[in-house]
């Protein structure tokens, strides 16, 4: 059944069923439509948090791993 060649009008069904789906592309984005614009705001925790002596524990480093 799959196989069977398709008749005139049932090819044209189709193709036509097609175009009304797939016949035209989809309304193009704006892109200040695709972005959001937000305040910038310092968290609480970020302020002022910078501690000199814990510093190093935010980087990975071989030679401090290794005691060097």
């Amino acid at each position: 059944m799959e196989n069977e060649p398709a008749s005139g009008t049932t090819a044209a069904v189709a193709a036509a069923t097609r175009h009304a789906r797939f016949g035209r592309l989809p309304e193009r984005i704006r892109f200040h439509e695709m972005t959001e614009e937000k305040q910038a705001a310092p968290s609480a925790s970020a302020v002022g948090s910078h501690d000199p002596e814990a510093s190093w524990n935010h980087f990975s480093c071989l030679a401090l791993d290794l005691g060097l």
